[in-house]
């Protein structure tokens, strides 16, 4: 049997596979070297992708782990999210293909939000073409104690175009918009570790069990309880794609010249500067540089742009 079907879940050299829509999953693995265009990447098969697998048998039903169908082949991707990989630098790797929507999950605090990494992220999803929602989790622990800092966070990316959802797993708050947003969709859910990705999931879908782990009170860091990249189906329509935890996120694959263009906020002010092109960085008459200094443009993003021109190797 030879067929097409869509990477649920990526645990290493094994996989399953599913013919999307229908949620049939069944094991797979490589069949001999599978490289992309890109053999920079660590991964040469991700969740989402879509590919062609062979089998000895005449049914789905007859795959098993003892004799599972072997993936030939990975169909050209639609879009797909790519970091830098943290322990080798020169590599990269395919956080998930063919995705609709993603969510970067942030929180404020426990642990901490790295805004940079978010923007860095923010920008990989500009550069693929993914739509992305921001999704602000735990304000329930915050907003009391910190109404301000919930505010000045949802006016930074709001006034950079993005929307930007509250949510708490605990309470429930935000949990209908975001599983109004996930119908039908392919949607990735990525972020630092310990912001609550998993506990997101499993509030849009009681059914699912991903794995949720705990914040480090040492560090208030949080410890990588997802060791797998998979894909849920939501029993309201949708799937969702769950990764681990990252604690880096470098750019790959782009110019410093070009960074400016995937910040929303910079690129629409950027054709009222003076020369062409700008790097907004020591140009006079920089209308991107001007719009920082009377709060068009919030500084916080200002400094995580200034930081990727800056840094040409790993972001961390």
């Amino acid at each position: 049997m030879i067929g097409e079907a869509t990477v649920v879940k990526n645990a290493g050299s094994h996989y399953l596979l599913s013919c999307l829509p229908d949620w049939t999953p069944f094991p797979a693995v490589l069949k001999g070297k599978i490289r992309l265009r890109n053999n920079e990447s660590t991964n040469p098969v991700a969740v989402g992708d879509h590919v062609r697998f062979e089998s000895a048998t005449d049914s789905l039903s007859d795959i098993s782990l003892k004799n599972p169908a072997q993936i030939s082949g990975v169909l050209d991707r639609k879009n797909y999210l790519i970091r830098k990989s943290t322990n080798l630098s020169r590599q990269s790797h395919v956080i998930a293909a063919n995705v609709d929507m993603a969510f970067a999950v942030v929180s404020l605090y426990f642990p901490e939000i790295k805004l940079p990494f978010l923007d860095r992220m923010l920008v990989t999803c500009e550069v693929y073409g993914i739509p992305v929602t921001i999704v602000l989790n735990k304000v329930d622990l915050y907003r009391e104690e910190a109404p301000q800092a919930v505010a000045d966070f949802i006016d930074i990316y709001t006034n950079a175009g993005y929307r930007v959802v509250c949510t708490s797993a605990r309470t429930g708050e935000g949990v209908d918009e975001l599983r109004s947003l996930t119908g039908g969709n392919v949607c990735l859910f990525s972020g630092e570790s310990g912001v609550g990705k998993s506990s997101l999931i499993k509030a849009l879908d009681p059914a699912l069990d991903p794995k949720i782990g705990r914040i480090s009170d040492v560090h208030l860091q949080g410890k990588h309880t997802t060791s797998l990249y998979e894909m849920y189906r939501l029993q309201t329509g949708g799937w969702v794609i769950d990764t681990p935890g990252l604690r880096g996120f470098g750019l790959v694959n782009l110019e410093k010249e070009e960074i400016s263009r995937y910040f929303p906020e910079m690129l629409k002010i950027s054709e009222n500067c003076r020369f062409t092109p700008c790097t907004h960085t020591h140009e006079p008459g920089c209308a991107v540089k001007e719009a920082v200094e009377d709060g068009r443009i919030s500084p916080e993003r200002y400094s995580s742009y200034l930081g990727m021109i800056e840094e040409d190797r790993k972001f961390r």
